[in-house]
């Protein structure tokens, strides 16, 4: 497992992986994914959209980039945060992007989760391939993000406004989770 400015990563073959706190790079994620044998790229996170600049952000094949959004469930969220156990998230990653590679005959995959902290409007995934053809890489980065969500060790604190405080849950879409409290501290009491 490779360090780099703060970040995390695992590379082999074509298939780069990658936790970080810092704030999320979509050149440095498309670019690992270029190649002169790949007609399409595909850069995909999902979408807010309530963002009004959104569009400034999809150079690439209609590209999707995502970002923490103000709400979930009625409930206002003042940001997210995201924990992992880091050597088994990064594991976990390339084996999905391997697999996923192989399955749709991709050129390069190459995922980004942040830790820490995720301020409303900044990304905390990205998901960018490549292929020889659009289809095939709109069909293989959507496969990651969902296998992404579904099976990686990162967990998410989903921080509410007010009284009501935060809730832990894996990240899954949708899955409900433990309220937490926070005690003296600051340490979370679940």
């Amino acid at each position: 497992m490779a360090e780099r400015s703060g970040a995390q990563e695992l590379r082999e073959r074509d298939v780069w992986v990658s936790l970080t706190n810092a704030k999320l790079d979509i050149n440095s994620t498309v670019s690992n994914v270029k190649s002169p044998k790949a007609g399409a790229v595909v850069l995909f996170a999902g979408i807010d959209p309530t963002i009004p600049d959104s569009s400034l952000i999809v150079p690439f094949a209609d590209g999707i980039a995502g970002t923490t959004r103000d709400n979930f469930d009625g409930k206002p969220v003042t940001h997210l945060e995201y924990s992992s156990y880091a050597p088994l998230a990064l594991k976990t990653m390339l084996s999905i992007a391997q697999a996923v590679k192989e399955k749709h005959a991709l050129t390069a995959v190459s995922m980004v989760h942040r830790l820490g902290v995720v301020p409303i409007e900044e990304e905390s995934i990205l998901i960018a391939v490549s292929a020889p053809h659009r289809h095939a890489a709109w069909k293989g980065g959507e496969e990651a993000l969902e296998l992404c969500k579904e099976k990686v060790e990162v967990w998410k604190l989903e921080e509410f406004g007010g009284d009501e405080g935060g809730v832990w849950r894996a990240n899954r879409d949708g899955q409900k989770g433990s309220q937490i409290e926070t005690v003296d501290a600051g340490q979370p009491q679940v």
